[in-house]
């Protein structure tokens, strides 16, 4: 019985060293880091979709004061198309291309709102419309949120990218989960980092230049 007994706690004190040993080598920290990295991301995902919720309606208020705009407005209909057609799951952060391209179209929907709100100058009547008010505080309050959201999902992999690189954890990384690094958000296409302008409190220089081009094209 006594020996029994002994090897039933020889055996309990070799599973509690080899559960100890696991955890210091980041069998645990590994998976916590992944999760809250897949969490971020879809953050991210969320105030971009808020965003492109907002575009239809805002495309309609524009149009209907400024049909001449319709080139820009076509553009960023089919921007948000296709920045809506591609998804990157949590499964495909590790595969920089998908995450590239998913940038990249998110960055080419941001630059067409750029330019369709710059285009906004030449039309006080749209400017003071209390539909594009609403969409336009809505639109920057996106924008912020997604800044927001890029920020905390890079923090995230950042995390997760430097645990599974460092010792300890890197033996659990390589042996348990043959972890891969994630990627982390960085705009690819010019001016994408930037927040579309919404303001309009423009120098008086700017909005008489607006209101020329405006006369121009009224006389044209």
């Amino acid at each position: 019985m006594a020996a029994a007994l002994l090897a039933r706690l020889s055996r309990f004190a070799f599973v509690a060293m080899a559960a100890a040993g696991l955890a210091g080598c980041g069998v645990n920290a590994i998976p916590t880091a992944e999760e809250a990295a897949k969490a971020k991301w879809a953050d991210v995902q969320n105030q971009y979709q808020r965003r492109s919720d907002l575009v239809p309606n805002l495309v309609a208020t524009v149009k209907g004061y400024a049909k001449q705009e319709q080139d820009t407005l076509v553009k960023v209909t089919e921007a948000r198309a296709k920045a809506t057609s591609i998804q990157v799951s949590a499964a495909d952060l590790t595969d920089p291309d998908k995450v590239a391209q998913y940038q990249a179209a998110q960055g080419q929907l941001s630059q067409g709102l750029g330019r369709l709100l710059a285009s906004v100058e030449a039309y006080p009547d749209l400017k003071s419309n209390e539909n594009f008010l609403a969409l336009q505080s809505q639109l920057e309050g996106t924008e912020n949120r997604i800044a927001v959201a890029r920020r905390d999902y890079n923090e995230a992999v950042q995390q997760y990218n430097t645990t599974i690189r460092t010792f300890p954890a890197i033996i659990a990384a390589k042996v348990v989960y043959g972890a891969k690094p994630m990627v982390p958000f960085a705009a690819t296409t010019p001016g994408a980092d930037t927040a579309p302008t919404v303001s309009f409190d423009a120098p008086a220089a700017a909005n008489d230049n607006a209101a020329g081009a405006a006369g121009k094209a009224a006389a044209n």
